[in-house]
């Protein structure tokens, strides 16, 4: 009973409430502060301490006097204990506090709609919610963030000192971008209210005033609050020169996601970055390109060239023409394996792919592999044009490695009533997305950004993963003007997808070698993975893992000569699992499932 009711003040039970009215836990009380929540279960507002402090006062005496005839306490304690003053050390806890704060947030968004639905309620109920989420591997992913982060901020101060951020396509600054931000603001529309026009109400908030700013500590790893006078123009200036980020950790066999950490810092920025936020994916999107071409009858080891292209297609009735280039704005004109390829993210490439296997094609793997945003059926969706959260990015390259099957991402595995009945348990959605084959050749596929020359994931390499005890794969993904960095790393215990970017689009570094996904993204998900690997105890449960070997034959010259090699130099099965057998060629044929598509 004590652990659900409702002691006022926003604290349900009573661990909640000994933090709230007296900032201790309910094993460090003092008898009279006891007494005092005790008294305010009768009635929580009219016995409130800081409402009412002297019938909250009286109600305690009422307590201890009870005590002495029904809990032996001695009545000179109680008389004592009777005279003392009611004293309140007020914490307030906000839901900014304490651990995994943009997780709280989305698990408290989905617990309150799954409670009206169910006729219970959140907080006065007694349930009691499991999550999938490893305290552990939270501590390091919100650390990590953090530090990965700070040294980024750093880098893109330096890289615009002197100069503002926001900038349109030909680098120049966005006239009135930041007068156009203020007209979206709190303040701004209160002065309205007031009666003051737009350009009267924009000058008065260009008035200082004494406020709390959030700034990153430069003698630590950690942002900190520092008070100071500003005027609230100037202090969106300052927050929109941040940079945000999200990382989202999750378990391919099962769909449990392990760490979400959606932003730098709940309390000033909580727009979730891991499920709320939705931009271009870049070429992480591409692996859904390979993905339809492998399943259509293409094969790794296919050569396309890197040359220019102009595709012409029809769109709402209207003749188009597109004609990509590669993010270098150079071709070599070379006959690329879809491999390398992908490994080093030729965007013509994946253009001619896309044209070949058709754009609708693409759009459907997407989906069958568990991306629900609406996609643009367009010559360039291969490229990741279309606006994508992290944690559908990351879910869908479950089926990847995942032989084939995707299980929709969860973060609560059960749920239990106040007398302990179990009134939910996790049962994921599940299906086949892709053929067991299809999977393999992808995981290879995957493989390559760290295995063949000019990988753009070779990156990983800068962290200490040892990769002579793992298999790892992953895809960067850079947006136009580097508005986004992208990467979504692959093992075959664990998936790790990171975004990093400004606010808005138009904020963002000037060039790749500062702002692609490999320099921005990527280093969340390598260190992440290199403290994880560091702890004894978590390396045992998800570190020393190779993908698992293909229980069906694929031939060997599907796998390209040199990456053959290298899986048999990385202990593969060259003699039976991946030998070629004229008399069993193999299928890419693929199923056709019907999962979920939200347009």
């Amino acid at each position: 009973y004590l652990n659900t009711v409702d002691f006022g003040a926003n604290a349900f039970g009573i661990k909640a409430a000994s933090k709230t009215f007296f900032n201790t836990t309910p094993d460090s009380l003092l008898l009279e502060q006891s007494a005092v929540l005790v008294g305010l279960l009768k009635a929580p507002t009219s016995y409130s301490p800081l409402q009412n402090k002297e019938a909250s006062r009286q109600r305690r005496n009422v307590v201890l006097t009870q005590m002495v005839t029904y809990s032996g306490l001695p009545k000179a304690t109680s008389d004592s204990l009777s005279k003392l003053p009611l004293t309140v050390n007020f914490t307030s806890e906000k839901q900014f506090d304490g651990p995994a704060t943009y997780f709280r947030g989305a698990m408290n968004a989905h617990l309150k709609v799954w409670c009206k639905e169910n006729g219970l309620d959140l907080f006065s109920d007694g349930l009691k919610i499991y999550t999938t989420i490893d305290s552990r591997m939270q501590a390091m992913a919100e650390e990590t963030l953090l530090e990965v982060m700070k040294k980024l901020q750093q880098r893109f101060n330096n890289h615009w000192r002197g100069q503002n951020p926001w900038v349109d396509g030909s680098n120049n600054e966005i006239p009135g971008f930041i007068e156009r931000v203020a007209t979206r603001t709190e303040a701004y529309q209160e002065f309205q209210k007031a009666g003051l026009d737009k350009d009267a109400a924009l000058q008065a908030m260009e008035q200082p005033r004494k406020m709390t700013l959030l700034v990153w500590d430069k003698r630590g790893r950690d942002l900190v609050e520092r008070d100071t006078v500003l005027s609230p123009m100037d202090s969106l200036r300052h927050y929109k020169r941040f940079l945000h980020a999200g990382f989202v950790a999750e378990e391919p066999g099962t769909g449990k996601i392990r760490a979400w950490v959606g932003g730098i810092n709940y309390k000033y920025f909580q727009y979730d970055h891991v499920m709320q936020g939705k931009r271009q994916s870049g070429s992480t999107f591409k692996p859904f390109v390979y993905a339809a071409a492998l399943a259509n009858g293409y094969n790794p080891c296919d050569k396309i060239q890197d040359a220019p292209i102009t595709i012409n297609y029809r769109e709402n009735g209207e003749e188009k023409s597109w004609s990509p280039h590669n993010a270098t704005y150079s071709f070599s004109y070379a006959n690329m394996t879809l491999r390398h390829a992908m490994a080093r993210s030729i965007n013509v490439v994946a253009a001619q792919l896309t044209e070949r296997v058709g754009w609708d094609s693409v759009v459907a793997m997407a989906h069958r592999c568990g991306i629900k945003s609406p996609l643009q059926r367009v010559p360039s969706i291969g490229l990741g044009i279309s606006d994508v959260p992290v944690l559908e990015l990351t879910g869908a390259y479950q089926s990847f490695i995942n032989g084939g099957i995707h299980i929709e991402p969860h973060f609560i595995s059960t749920i239990t009533d106040a007398q302990g009945k179990v009134v939910y348990q996790e049962k994921p959605k599940s299906w086949r997305a892709i053929t067991p084959q299809t999977s393999f050749l992808m995981t290879h596929m995957l493989k390559g950004g760290l295995e063949e020359p000019g990988g753009t994931t070779n990156a990983l390499f800068e962290y200490n993963l040892g990769f002579n005890k793992h298999e790892f794969g992953g895809k960067t993904g850079t947006t136009s003007n580097c508005s986004d960095g992208w990467f979504v790393g692959v093992s075959p215990k664990l998936i790790a997808g990171a975004w990093v970017g400004g606010d808005d689009r138009a904020i963002h570094f000037r060039d790749s070698d500062n702002g692609e996904g490999s320099k921005t993204a990527l280093p969340i998900v390598g260190r992440f993975l290199e403290k994880l690997y560091q702890d004894p105890m978590l390396y045992e449960r998800w570190g020393g893992a190779r993908f698992e070997k293909p229980k069906f034959k694929i031939e060997a010259d599907y796998l390209c000569a040199t990456s053959w090699s290298s899986y048999r130099r990385a202990g593969g099965d060259d003699s039976s699992a991946l030998a070629p057998n004229p008399e069993e060629p193999p299928i890419f044929e693929e199923e056709s499932p019907t999962p979920p598509i939200i347009e």
